[in-house]
Parts: C-alpha cells; structure tokens; sequence
C-alpha cells in the first residue's frame, strides 16, 4: 500500500513527534545511551523552544509510560487553579466565562515538575544532557516552521500595542529568512543548571532544579508576571491569581491510568481530569461486529457514521461528568460498564446523524450540562438559521483570533526504545499567543483555566485546588499485557476523535513487513465533529457537522450527507498531527511513523 513515508522498522530505538528537530534530539539521546525516558524529556524541552505556539515551560503535560517488565503509569502534569481562583471570584469581575488569554487564565505551570520527575525517576541521564538541545536551539537559533510566523502575524497588533515583551522575541522571527532565537530562554536554563548542579549527584541536581522552579528565581519571575495588568480576551486588563504558595505547594505525581479492553488490546489512557475516557467509551460503543465481516466495513459511510455518531454520546458525557472532582461527581466506572454502554448504543440511529447533545445517566443519576452549553447549542442553532456562529471547525494547528483567542495547539512525542521502555506524551499550553513573554525568563504563563466553567456544582467548575479538565490526551496500548503501542495526536477536542481513527485503523487494517502498518493508518483519510462545547474559549458548538478530508470517496461523503452529517470538505491533508511508535514483543522489532500533515512532525530510528 501506497503511503506518504514507510513506516520505520529497527531494533534499536524509535521516536516520533509533532517536530522533526525534537524527533532527532531524542534520537540523539538513544545514541548517547540513555533510555526512552531521557529521550521523551530531551525532545519535550526542545518543543518548547520549535514549536512555541504549540506549548511552553509554563504549560502542562499528562505523559503515560511502560517501563520494561513494569506497570503502566500515568504521569500528571497539568497544575490545578490557584487558591485564589475561584468561579465566585471570576464572576465578581463580571465575567462568564475565564478569557482564553491572560493570566487569570493561568493554572498553576505543571509540565516541568512532570518532566523533571520522569527524568528523576525513570532516566539515567544528567539535566546538563537533556538540555543541552534546548539550550542549543534557542541559543542558536533555528529556522521557525511557517506556522509560527502565521501565529506571530495574527497576534502582531496585540504585541505590538499591548504585549510588547512578546513583540521583542517573536516579531523579528516574523521576518522571511530569518531564525528564530529565545536567548532569554537559554539564559535560564544555564542559570537554572548553575544554581541546581552544586546540590549533588544527578538525583539531587533534580530536585534542586524543581525547587528553583517552585519556589526560586523562575517561581518569583512568574509570580511578578501574573500580577501585571494584561489585557485579555473579555477586552479588559485583569490581574493573575497565581502566587508564590500556589508554586511552591505543586508536585506532579503518578497515577494508575484507566483502561478498557477491546478486541484483544488493552488501551491505557489518563483519568477523568482529561478527555481521555472519552476515547474508551467511543471503543466501548462500537458494535461488537464494527470492522468485521459482515459489518462496517473499514472507511464506509456506515463505519464513519458509527464513529461519528459514538463521538457525540461520548463527548455529551465529557459535559456532563467529567472534571477533577469526587467519585460521585465523576462516576467512571458506570460510563464505561457494559449495561450503561448497551443502553448508550441503542440511541445510535444507522440512517440519521444526530443533533442533539444526549449526555447519559450512569448509576441513574441526573445529568447536568453547563448553562452555557445550552447557549452553546442555541447559537449553533442560530447560526444554523444565517446569525453569526459562536464556533469554528477544529484544526490541528492553533485557530488564532487577532485578541489571542486560540484553540487545538498542542503537540505530541512518543519514543520507545531497545530494552522495550515506551513513553507517550502531550505537551501543551504557555503558547506564545497565550500571556506576554516573561521578558527575564523567555516564556509566558499558560491559559488553561480557560476550560473551567464559572457556573457552580460541576464536575469543571473553576475551584481552587482542583484540575482544570485538560483535552490532553497521550494514549498507550497493550496487547497480552505487554506495552506495544504509544500513540498521540495535537487537536484540542480532536485529538480522541483523531487519535481513535489511527488507533482503529491500526487494529483492523492489514499488516507491513509483518507489523502494524503506522504509516498508513496515519495517512488514512480523517475527520472529526465539533457537535459538543468546545474547551476552548469562546465555548461554541455546531451540531450535525462533520469536517472530512475531500480525498474521502465522494460515494461515502454523498452517503453521510444523505443521513443528514453537514459534511465540510477539509484540505486532503489537514485533519490530525499523529505520531506514534511500537514494539513487537516477539521479535523485539520497533516501529514508527509519524503524520504528514502540517508538513513538520518526523520519525526517526534505527
């Protein structure tokens, strides 16, 4: 089968990631000796510096990883609100939703205490050799992909009038021909690794290097940046709640991630706080002949529309449940049982696409969606009528307003390497287009606040203490107990509809070379609904629509069409930004592949 790259074999070590300087770093890793954890963390720190309006330092990450002969581990990253931020006090400011920019927006930075303690606990190698590429690249500079250019023009009037730190670093990468340098960025990790080493051995040299972040001179700059006057996306200037305590009382930890069986494979996904249960349910609910002889077959319409219409039920239920809440609030175990999925599936009308947001009952209880998704949906309806929408089709890259307003930014790397360690991870958040740059540190707060609601009693309320609950989401499959598949996908609340396209098309698809054909199950043509509240600020929702890329057979767009999908013919290459890796247990052969689309991200291996 024709693709548009092989899908790499070796035996050695393979990485994958949204970047192909990333992607290389972490081959760089694996060559020097160090394992797949060194790697994932090596290459995450080089994505803060090639792909800024992808993610940051001061962002987050979920990071799900199978040491060799050990348990699968989820790894979380994403801060929670600071003790200041409550839904009451947002209110208070005349506000009804958190601003998608600005830091009142920003939770507590989680994703550098997480890759910090990955390296502590799962690598071998020192924090001078993990960074050594970051430093290297922001130092030197580097060729900036043309997405970021296209970011720093949408933001220009706003850096240039408001956000005038951000103006001074990026709008000169702007430039055609130029590089695109972050010295102030460099400057902190040499002074970070100058006031960490004299604490001791490696391990030691780590846990200094978390305490510089939480409490020392990068905590006490983010602090000072948080409680400036910013202008944000309500059109006002509003102060941060992030302080010093905040910083201090943070620590990533590990979790047990959440699984379901299906088909002979175990897949492995973070907890209600993100989106990830989502892409269970979406699996719980297909047809137990969903693929197979006699069913729906790969890639027809019958087979879209069941994914589709899955997707819909599932992400009701993502309204209505999930968040970092308590058991009641968030009953899991119900939303994937199989009584609960049988009656779910029975709502999946074959001939007709639904237009309604149908969250569920688990354990009988009453669903409650948020207020302003009911407006939500009302706007769609208008919209639907000739009014103005409120929402706007996904994408794999940031859609940026010219306020900042921006949603899908992310990226993704997955690594595995000779002794069978793999590791998936999505980075995101602290985008350059999401708070001014920290001039002294060379990066700004994150927004992910901004997926909250301000409306009391939800399992995603804005509280103190609690997780915003994050579309991140890293994905890693077994097969007989043994870890053979890491996985992941940029996208906001795409990347379960795109990364579970990959995924099935992996498990029901043909083999390469006697694997799992990557490669082609990236290529595959991709699509996803936005018929469900964003996550992203202003909230919108289109019912009914479907984005499918235009090299779909135009037989199977007709069909949708005729079953009432408002189909939206995408670019041929535009939906989704996979990556992935995988071992085989029985010959030790390692794979990857890595998406074509956005003409950036790249495997390696050998």
């Amino acid at each position: 089968m024709f693709t548009s790259r092989p899908t790499l074999q070796g035996t050695f070590g393979m990485a994958a990631s949204t970047h192909w300087l990333a992607s290389q770093s972490a081959m760089a890793v694996l060559e020097g000796g160090g394992n797949a954890f060194d790697a994932a963390v090596a290459a995450g720190f080089v994505l803060h510096v090639v792909e800024p309006h992808l993610n940051g330092p001061a962002g987050e990450v979920p990071i799900i990883l199978a040491p060799a002969g050990g348990e699968v581990r989820v790894l979380c990253g994403q801060g929670p609100a600071p003790a200041g931020a409550s839904a009451a006090h947002y209110s208070g400011l005349g506000l009804d939703l958190v601003p998608g920019t600005g830091p009142l927006a920003a939770a507590v930075p989680g994703a550098f205490d997480a890759w910090m303690l990955l390296l502590r606990d799962h690598g071998t190698r020192s924090l001078r050799e993990v960074l050594q590429y970051a430093i290297g690249y922001a130092e030197q500079g580097h060729p900036p992909v043309e997405r970021i250019r296209a970011t720093v023009e949408s933001v220009r009037e706003l850096f240039e009038t408001e956000w005038t730190s951000s103006a001074a670093l990026y709008l000169p990468a702007a430039e055609p021909g130029a590089l695109l340098r972050n010295e102030a960025l460099a400057a902190t990790w040499r002074r970070l690794l100058a006031e960490a080493e004299p604490a001791g051995d490696r391990e030691a040299q780590i846990e200094a290097a978390r305490r510089i972040w939480s409490s020392g001179f990068i905590a006490e700059a983010m602090v000072r940046a948080s409680g400036q006057p910013t202008m944000d996306t309500s059109g006002e200037r509003h102060r941060g709640t992030l302080t010093g305590d905040d910083l201090a009382a943070f620590r990533a930890g590990y979790e047990e991630p959440v699984r379901h069986d299906w088909n002979g494979w175990t897949v492995c996904k973070a907890g209600a706080w993100s989106q990830g249960p989502s892409f269970l349910q979406q699996l719980a609910l297909l047809p137990e002949d969903f693929g197979k002889p006699g069913g729906a077959e790969y890639g027809s319409a019958d087979y879209i529309h069941t994914v589709v219409e899955g997707c819909k039920l599932a992400m009701a239920d993502r309204e209505a449940w999930y968040g970092d809440a308590d058991l009641d609030s968030v009953p899991l175990a119900e939303l994937l049982s199989g009584p609960y999925t049988e009656e779910r599936r029975k709502l999946v009308d074959s001939g007709s696409a639904s237009r309604e947001l149908r969250p569920g009952s688990p354990g009988g209880r009453t669903p409650r969606l948020p207020k302003y998704a009911e407006r939500a949906e009302e706007a769609a309806r208008l919209a639907a009528a000739g009014f103005d929408s409120m929402s706007t089709a996904g994408a794999g890259e940031p859609t940026v307003a010219k306020d900042g307003g921006t949603r899908g930014d992310t990226c993704h790397v997955d690594v595995v390497d000779r002794w069978g360690n793999m590791v998936s991870a999505t980075p995101s958040g602290g985008w350059l287009q999401s708070n001014p740059v920290i001039p002294e540190l060379g990066f700004p707060l994150g927004t992910r606040l901004q997926m909250t609601w301000l409306e009391p009693g939800l399992p995603n309320t804005l509280t103190p203490g609690r997780r915003p609950r994050t579309t991140l989401t890293p994905s890693l499959a077994l097969r007989d107990g043994e870890a053979v598949l890491a996985f992941g996908t940029p996208g906001g609340d795409q990347q379960d509809q795109w990364s579970l396209n990959f995924f099935l098309a992996v498990a029901l698809r043909g083999k390469v070379r006697d694997t799992w054909d990557l490669q082609g199950a990236i290529d595959a043509p991709n699509w996803h609904t936005d018929a469900f509240p964003s996550s992203f600020y202003p909230r919108g929702m289109r019912p009914g629509s479907l984005v499918i890329e235009d090299r779909t057979d135009p037989a199977v767009i007709a069909d949708l069409r005729r079953r009432g999908h408002q189909v939206e013919l995408a670019d041929p290459w535009s939906e989704g930004r996979l990556s992935a890796v995988a071992r085989d247990p029985r010959t030790g052969v390692l794979s990857a592949a890595a998406n074509p689309r956005g003409m950036q991200g790249y495997a390696v291996g050998r």
